[in-house]
């Protein structure tokens, strides 16, 4: 949940301060209870997969492959099926699926780290 937490602020700050914009990506969320409660959820549960014993090695490098699964969760379920923003959230902009990559990445990064001090 905090990977999912300082993930979401870098997603508002982002947005809030116009780098998306500035990339050319339309994704500019509102910080409220509203948007933010559902990411906490799912990051939540996206921090399951660090039970897995099956990928070993460096803890911060797991954290990157798990990123993987929701930012391919993110790109071809959620944005073409749930938001209608095209395949890999394409309507937003062309930069979208690296900013998604992005954004992912510190999820599994803080993640880790939260795991490793915890």
């Amino acid at each position: 949940v905090v990977g999912a937490l300082i993930s979401s602020l870098v997603v508002w700050s982002f947005g809030r301060y116009g780098i998306n914009q500035s990339l050319g990506v339309a994704l500019a969320p509102s910080l409220t209870a509203y948007w933010l409660y559902p990411r906490l959820v799912w990051g939540g549960l996206w921090g399951l997969l660090f039970l897995l014993t099956v990928i070993k090695g460096s803890i911060y490098m797991r954290g990157l492959i798990f990123s993987l699964v929701p930012t391919l969760v993110q790109l071809f379920v959620i944005f073409p099926y749930h938001s209608y923003q095209g395949v890999a959230g394409l309507d937003l902009g062309l930069l979208t699926p690296l900013l998604v990559l992005f954004f992912n990445a510190v999820w599994g990064l803080v993640a880790a780290i939260a795991i490793k001090l915890g």
